[in-house]
């Protein structure tokens, strides 16, 4: 596992009963994680909490607000800034695991723009944009892509929060259909990033399930690559899909090309002392660039 420890404004306090308790900066929140199936104290009594997630028989949740809080606030990663809002189905716009792999694709980047390289990066299923403004605050040209709105113009706020004016194209669009057409126009990047959702469902109404449609969606993309690629990523968060499975992808789908696959838990130590998985990683690096 890889896990997030350079963290100043998120803290995991504790967790027990499948739940979490977090700092996000000065606000306290306690929010259920699949993950922990391990039992702990009572979370719900401890002091300073400002809301709670709780989930509805009926499905979905809502928050249950104790302490007055910002309705949003910001928090700091190193030289990254972004804004941070509890929303619906227990979300707050930020997956502070993913550090690990901000700070990886900078290094790559980083190490590619000192041999005079210019790097083309697409995020797709970019939601608010992490991935996207780590890329371009270390110089990098990226398209950030997702069907929803809402989380395309949060990216760009947390971009400007970032210092970044220029440097990321915003697309509001399905990422297949969005692959399927730079495919026709000939289009390269460097790297790609993908975060994909377990389910989903198109503007057309085609169905998205991951097990059943990722290795193609990969093999499409690949298309797009420039025929020596700097990186390729895979997150994944679909409960029971193994890191290996994200290695054994990109294995076959980039078969053609030169470079070092490794396939992670992406996670974040907590209080207790043990680190909370929270995800899964596949990264490809083209040959040249591994550390």
């Amino acid at each position: 596992m890889k896990t997030a420890d350079g963290w100043q404004d998120y803290q995991i306090i504790s967790t027990g009963g499948g739940m979490k308790l977090e700092r996000w900066k000065d606000v306290i929140l306690l929010r259920p994680d699949p993950q922990v199936i391990w039992k702990g104290g009572d979370l719900f009594s401890r002091e300073g909490i400002h809301a709670v997630y709780r989930r509805s028989e009926k499905g979905g949740g809502s928050w249950e607000i104790r302490k007055s809080f910002p309705q949003e606030w910001t928090v700091s990663y190193k030289d990254l800034t972004f804004k941070v809002k509890p929303m619906g189905f227990k979300h707050t716009g930020l997956f502070p695991e993913q550090a690990v792999n901000w700070d990886a694709m900078r290094g790559l980047i980083k190490k590619a723009k000192a041999e005079g390289r210019e790097v083309k990066v697409l995020n797709l299923f970019a939601y608010t944009g992490g991935a996207s403004v780590a890329c371009a605050k270390e110089g990098a040209q990226v398209t950030h892509v997702d069907a929803a709105k809402g989380m395309v113009e949060r990216a760009g706020e947390n971009a400007r929060l970032s210092g970044i004016e220029s440097g990321i194209r915003y697309i509001i669009d399905d990422c297949m259909k969005f692959v399927a057409r730079e495919i026709r126009r000939g289009n390269k990047y460097d790297a790609i990033i993908m975060d994909p959702p377990s389910y989903g469902r198109g503007p057309g109404g085609e169905m998205w399930k991951i097990e059943e449609c990722l290795f193609d969606f990969v093999k499409n993309c690949v298309n797009l690559l420039t025929e020596k690629p700097l990186f390729f990523l895979i997150n994944s968060y679909t409960t029971g899909l193994q890191p290996a499975v994200l290695k054994n992808i990109l294995t076959i789908a980039l078969k053609d090309f030169k470079g070092t696959i490794e396939a992670y838990e992406v996670g974040i130590p907590t209080d207790d002392k043990i680190a909370l998985p929270c995800g899964a990683s596949g990264l490809f690096t083209g040959d040249g660039y591994a550390g």
